[in-house]
C-alpha cells in the first residue's frame, strides 16, 4: 500500500474511533484550567455560585476553573463572549434568566441566540421572588392589592431593580393575569429600590427572596406572597402567589451552566454529572437552601426545554409591558 493511502487509512480510523466512542473526547478533557465567567459584577450570589461549582470541579476533574466576571449590557457582554468561544469545553458560562431568556426579547438587537449559540448543561438554581410593601401600606393579602390596584386606574406606583428585570417583570405578570393597573417606578438595583420602599415612597414591590428576606425578618417590610408555585421553608407562613388567588401565576430567578455551539456531546455530558454532584454536595445544598433555591439540576435536555418555555413566557410580558433595553 503507498504511503498517501496508508496515511489516509489512519485518518480514516482515527476518526472513525472517535464517532464510535464520544466518550473518548471526555477522557482527556480537562487537560488545561478552564475558564468559567459569569456575566454580572463581582462579589454577587452568582460569583458565589460559580465558585461553588467550580471549586469542587477542581476538586473532581483534576483543573483549576478560573472564574471570571464579564459584567455589561444586563449580562449580554459575558455571555456573548461565551457563546463566541471556541466550543471545546475551556470556556463555559454561569448565566441567568436575564441574558438566557428575558434579554431575547428586551432587547431588539441581542448578539447571540442563546438557543442556537450556547447549548444547556445544567439547571443550577431558581430562586422564587416575593411581593413585599411597606409595613404601613394597606392590603394585607393579593386579593386585597388587586382590589386596590383597580380602584386606582391612573395606576399605583410601584418599585423594581430596573427595567426588564425578573423584579420588574414579575409584576407586569401580575398585571396581565390578573389586569389590573400599576406605574413602573425603575430604580437603579434592588438596593435603592428597598431603601425606598422602607421609606415609603412607594408602597410595594417583587423583590428577590434572598434580598429580601433580612428586611422581612427585621420587619421593616411585610411579605405578601411569594412567586414560586410552592412555600419556601424560608417563610413557610407565607403564601404562593397561585394560594393567595392568582392561577397559573410563577415567576423564578434561575441561574444555569451553558456552553458553546458545538462543544462535544461527551465533555457536555461529564459536565453535567459532576455539577450535578457538585450542587448536591451536604455543603452546597445547605448554601442553595439559604439562598431560597429549589433543588433542580437534571438534564442537558430538561434545562434546554425549560429555557425555551421561559424565552417564550417572558416574551409575551415584555411586550405587554412595552419595556426595552435599547
Amino acid at each position: 500500500m503507498k504511503p498517501f493511502r496508508i496515511a489516509s487509512a489512519l485518518v480514516i480510523s482515527t476518526l472513525a474511533l472517535f464517532a464510535a466512542s464520544p466518550g473518548a473526547y471526555a477522557q482527556a478533557y480537562p487537560s488545561k484550567p478552564v475558564r468559567f465567567i459569569f456575566p454580572y459584577a463581582p462579589g454577587g450570589s452568582t460569583e458565589i455560585l460559580a465558585r461553588l461549582i467550580g471549586t469542587k470541579l477542581q476538586a473532581s476533574l483534576g483543573q483549576p476553573f478560573l472564574v471570571e466576571s464579564k459584567p455589561g449590557a444586563g449580562g449580554n457582554v459575558g455571555t456573548d463572549q461565551v457563546a463566541k468561544a471556541a466550543p471545546d469545553g475551556y470556556t463555559i458560562l454561569l448565566g441567568a434568566s436575564g441574558p438566557l431568556a428575558i434579554n431575547v426579547t428586551l432587547y431588539d438587537k441581542l448578539p447571540y441566540d442563546p438557543t442556537v449559540d450556547l447549548v444547556p448543561v445544567v439547571h443550577a438554581a431558581s430562586i422564587p421572588l416575593v411581593l413585599i410593601a411597606n409595613p404601613g401600606f394597606a392590603p394585607k393579602t393579593v386579593k386585597e392589592l388587586i382590589a386596590a390596584l383597580k380602584a386606582r386606574p391612573d395606576g399605583m406606583p410601584y418599585a423594581s431593580a430596573g427595567t426588564g428585570t425578573p423584579q420588574h417583570l414579575s409584576m407586569e405578570l401580575l398585571k396581565i393575569t390578573a389586569n389590573v393597573p400599576g406605574t413602573h417606578v425603575p430604580y437603579k438595583g434592588s438596593g435603592p429600590a428597598m431603601i425606598d420602599l422602607i421609606g415609603g415612597q412607594v408602597p410595594f414591590e417583587f423583590e428577590n427572596l434572598l434580598v429580601a428576606l433580612s428586611q422581612i425578618k427585621s420587619g421593616k417590610v411585610r411579605p405578601i406572597a411569594l412567586t414560586a408555585t410552592k412555600r419556601s421553608p424560608l417563610l413557610p407562613d407565607v403564601p404562593t402567589m397561585v394560594e393567595a388567588g392568582v392561577p397559573g401565576y410563577e415567576s423564578i430567578s434561575w441561574y444555569g451552566v451553558m456552553a458553546p455551539k458545538g462543544t462535544p456531546s461527551a465533555i457536555v455530558g461529564l459536565l453535567n454529572s459532576e455539577m450535578r454532584k457538585a450542587l448536591s454536595a451536604p455543603d452546597s445544598a445547605k448554601w442553595l437552601a439559604e439562598q431560597g433555591s429549589y433543588d433542580v439540576a437534571g438534564t442537558p435536555d430538561q434545562f434546554g426545554a425549560f429555557i425555551k418555555s421561559e424565552i417564550t413566557k417572558w416574551a409575551k410580558v415584555v411586550k405587554a409591558s412595552g419595556a426595552t433595553a435599547d
